[in-house]
């Protein structure tokens, strides 16, 4: 198994760090999932993904920790 560091970008004015977070925060929790993501390797190699939102939601609705290759 590979480990990614998967990253969100989001240009947020706050006057401190922690009310980027919080405003941040917020609206990871009202708004529909991002669909676009940094993505980088083990040999930190980055890439930008954009995900197809109906196939993004099919996958979550599936518990893939059930899949023998998960094991």
């Amino acid at each position: 198994m590979h480990k990614f560091t998967v990253s969100i970008t989001r240009e947020i004015e706050a006057d401190t760090a922690e009310e980027a977070a919080l405003l941040m925060y917020q609206e990871l929790s009202t708004e529909p999932p991002p669909d676009r993501y940094w993505v980088v390797d083990e040999t930190n190699a980055a890439a930008e993904v954009k995900l197809d939102r109906e196939k993004a939601d099919e996958f979550a609705t599936i518990d893939h920790t059930a899949d023998p290759g998960n094991w």
